[in-house]
């Protein structure tokens, strides 16, 4: 199976940010437009692109500057066959078929899947690819922009999803998240061998990665069982320059690490 950079995009008024600890009081802002990112990302070879609109995630709503940032994604990459997933705020049908409206290839459900597991089987019975967002604290997920704890764990939460048809849950551990000191690699080793999760839906890191290291753990990562992750999200590492695109897909896809070069590494 194949190991894919998802390079993250997370919208906060329409500008790119990043949350340090999903925490809206440690926001840090890039001066690149989300739309110039994403296009230095396709340059790069990804085949995916992963956006948060992070104002719908923490209000439910979405917001309409950010929804034309993401229609102006999905454009920009489309030529290059790149792929857009996108969560935040979807909590409605409505709020789906406007993502998927703009061209956006999957929706990542966080909030609404952990408070209405129906609605996940609800889009996926509409034809619509859709992926679960498991934002953890511990082995709790939480929800509403990772501002409320949920009283669900993490193996219920897989245990309530497993008959979704989700093709893949998006599994971040919030005290590794914008930190890039590596992923909580044996956490995700127990996702990937637990019973709950049907062998249909793949798992996909997001939180700690801070070089290409952290990237290459993530893709040679084998569970007790063989079971592997299918991608990893990286954002703040990429955006900050400490990893280039280019040399985070060459590595995703295998190929050994090596010191890079100066080569103006931000998109």
């Amino acid at each position: 199976m194949s190991f894919d950079l998802y390079p993250a995009i997370d919208l906060l008024g329409g500008r790119c940010v990043r949350l340090v600890q999903g925490d809206y009081d440690r926001e840090v802002r890039y001066d690149a437009s989300p739309v110039d990112a994403a296009y230095a990302f396709a340059e790069a070879g990804t085949r995916w692109i992963h956006m948060v609109d992070l104002d719908a995630a923490r209000s439910g709503e979405a917001q309409p500057q950010n929804q034309a940032v993401i229609r102006s994604v999905v454009t920009a990459v489309g030529e290059a066959g790149v792929a857009v997933q996108v969560g935040g705020g979807v909590r409605s049908r409505d709020s789906a078929k406007a993502l998927y409206d703009a061209g956006v290839t999957r929706c990542v459900v966080g909030t609404a899947a952990i408070e209405n597991p129906d609605f996940v089987a609800e889009l996926v019975a509409a034809d619509h690819r859709v992926a679960v967002g498991l934002d953890v604290r511990g082995i709790e997920v939480a929800t509403r922009g990772w501002k409320h704890r949920s009283g669900v764990s993490l193996s219920k939460a897989l245990t309530r999803l497993a008959g979704s048809g989700a093709e893949a849950v998006v599994v971040t551990q919030i005290a590794h998240d914008g930190m890039g000191g590596g992923s909580d690699l044996a956490g995700l080793r127990e996702v990937l061998d637990a019973p709950q999760r049907p062998p249909a839906m793949s798992v996909i890191a997001s939180g700690g990665v801070g070089c290409l290291a952290d990237i290459a753990d993530l893709r040679d990562l084998r569970s007790a069982h063989g079971h592997t992750l299918v991608g990893a999200i990286v954002g703040k590492a990429l955006h900050d320059g400490a990893i280039s695109p280019v040399a985070a897909v060459v590595v995703a896809r295998g190929s050994a690490i090596h010191d890079e070069p100066d080569s103006g590494a931000q998109p």
